[in-house]
This record gives structure tokens, C-alpha cells and sequence, in this order.
């Protein structure tokens, strides 16, 4: 019997990482967890009042962090979106089209009351596969 590798973990500048204490990115056996993600880049929020320009960051923090494993968008089988607004499920989808269509990972998407900075209109969550796709 052989044992799987020990879970290995990204962290970023975030400081709720610090604070919470959680990993931007988990990948064990052939998965990669990426935590929610919102649209901060070095602390400062990308996109204030733009939903598609939010979600559009927050997919690009998600897949930064996948790209510390060597995986990028083609990569990923699942995603979810937390919006604030169901007024900005077009805009979201927009932005998610773009950078999946090709991909077509399955998704979701739900409106949810708010987030920990009321700013935040999006927020996103990945999952990636890492193995022989055959």
C-alpha cells in the first residue's frame, strides 16, 4: 500500500490568510482547492463598483495561485461565484465566459448578503484537476 503525498499549500499576501488561518491554495492527491477569492490585489480592491472588472481580478487571484502548481485555466473542472447582486449575474457570467468558455468547468452561482469589506461584489472559489486528463 502506498501513501499519498503530504497536502501541499500556497499562501499568499492576504492577510486573512493570517488572520483566519487557511491556505489560498490546497492541492492533495490530483485536486487543487483554491479558497475564496476576492478582487484585492496587494491589499487594494480592483474594480470598486464594477462587477465584471471584480470578477475578472478575483478568477485572476484564483488562477495565479493555480499557476504556483503549474496549472491554468484548462485546468479547472469546478468553479463558484458568490455575487452580492443578482443584478450583476450578467456581467459575472460575462467575465466567467471569457476566461472558461473553452473550458467549460462545471458552476455556480449564488447571491449571497454580503462580504467582510461591502465593497466586494464578487467573490469566487476554483477547483482544478492535476493528472492525465485521459
Amino acid at each position: 500500500m502506498t501513501e499519498s503525498p503530504a497536502p501541499r499549500r500556497v499562501q499568499t499576501d492576504s492577510s486573512w490568510e493570517e488572520s483566519i488561518g487557511f491556505a489560498r491554495a490546497v492541492a492533495v492527491g490530483d485536486r487543487v482547492l483554491v479558497a475564496g477569492t476576492m478582487p484585492l490585489v496587494g491589499g487594494v480592491l480592483h474594480g470598486e463598483g464594477d462587477p465584471y472588472e471584480q470578477t475578472l481580478a478575483a478568477f485572476g487571484n484564483a488562477l495565479d495561485a493555480l499557476k504556483r502548481f503549474g496549472l491554468g485555466p484548462e485546468s479547472v473542472v469546478r468553479t463558484r461565484m458568490y455575487i452580492t447582486h443578482a443584478r450583476d449575474v450578467d456581467a459575472v457570467g460575462r467575465a466567467h465566459k471569457e476566461l472558461f468558455d473553452t473550458v467549460r468547468p462545471v458552476a455556480t452561482l449564488v447571491v449571497v448578503s454580503g462580504f467582510v469589506d461591502s465593497r466586494v461584489l464578487v467573490e469566487v472559489e476554483v477547483e482544478a484537476f492535476q493528472g492525465d486528463p485521459a
